[in-house]
Protein backbone atom coordinates (compact mmCIF):
# COMPACT_ATOMS: atom_id res chain seq x y z
CA UNK A 1 0.00 0.00 0.00
CA UNK A 2 2.93 1.98 1.21
CA UNK A 3 4.45 2.03 -2.79
CA UNK A 4 1.23 2.65 -4.69
CA UNK A 5 0.74 5.68 -2.46
CA UNK A 6 4.19 6.81 -2.83
CA UNK A 7 4.04 6.19 -7.05
CA UNK A 8 0.47 7.42 -7.02
CA UNK A 9 2.16 11.21 -5.05
CA UNK A 10 4.84 10.70 -7.89
CA UNK A 11 2.42 10.69 -10.51
CA UNK A 12 0.12 13.40 -9.19
CA UNK A 13 3.15 15.71 -8.93
CA UNK A 14 3.32 15.59 -12.40
CA UNK A 15 0.14 16.79 -12.75
CA UNK A 16 -0.94 20.32 -11.67
CA UNK A 17 -4.32 19.80 -9.89
CA UNK A 18 -4.66 23.27 -8.59
CA UNK A 19 -5.62 24.63 -12.34
CA UNK A 20 -6.27 21.21 -14.14
CA UNK A 21 -9.44 19.31 -14.84
CA UNK A 22 -9.16 16.49 -16.27
CA UNK A 23 -11.37 15.19 -19.31
CA UNK A 24 -13.24 12.24 -19.38
CA UNK A 25 -10.96 9.90 -21.45
CA UNK A 26 -7.73 11.23 -19.36
CA UNK A 27 -9.48 10.45 -15.85
CA UNK A 28 -10.11 7.13 -17.11
CA UNK A 29 -6.91 6.74 -18.37
CA UNK A 30 -5.04 8.09 -14.62
CA UNK A 31 -7.72 6.21 -12.77
CA UNK A 32 -6.55 2.43 -14.57
CA UNK A 33 -2.86 3.67 -14.29
CA UNK A 34 -3.52 4.11 -10.54
CA UNK A 35 -5.27 0.70 -10.39
CA UNK A 36 -2.61 -1.26 -12.33
CA UNK A 37 -0.03 0.16 -9.72
CA UNK A 38 -2.57 -1.18 -7.46
CA UNK A 39 -2.78 -4.70 -8.71
CA UNK A 40 1.04 -4.52 -9.71
CA UNK A 41 1.63 -4.29 -5.60
CA UNK A 42 -0.53 -6.92 -5.42
CA UNK A 43 1.62 -9.49 -8.15
CA UNK A 44 -1.82 -9.31 -9.84
CA UNK A 45 -3.52 -11.50 -7.81
CA UNK A 46 -7.09 -11.43 -9.67
CA UNK A 47 -10.36 -10.75 -7.81
CA UNK A 48 -9.61 -7.10 -6.72
CA UNK A 49 -9.92 -5.59 -9.89
CA UNK A 50 -13.42 -3.49 -8.59
CA UNK A 51 -12.05 -2.54 -5.26
CA UNK A 52 -8.39 -1.38 -7.16
CA UNK A 53 -10.46 0.78 -9.89
CA UNK A 54 -12.90 2.28 -7.06
CA UNK A 55 -9.81 2.83 -4.83
CA UNK A 56 -7.94 4.16 -7.54
CA UNK A 57 -10.64 6.86 -8.69
CA UNK A 58 -11.23 8.17 -4.99
CA UNK A 59 -7.55 8.75 -4.68
CA UNK A 60 -7.55 10.63 -8.02
CA UNK A 61 -10.59 12.95 -6.82
CA UNK A 62 -9.48 13.39 -3.71
CA UNK A 63 -6.11 14.62 -4.93
CA UNK A 64 -7.99 16.58 -7.67
CA UNK A 65 -10.88 18.02 -5.39
CA UNK A 66 -9.74 17.78 -1.61
CA UNK A 67 -11.94 15.92 1.04
CA UNK A 68 -15.86 17.20 0.45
Amino acid sequence: MAETVKKVKEISAIVDTESFTLSFPDREAKIAEFAYYKAENRNFIPGYELEDWLEAEQELLLDQYGPI
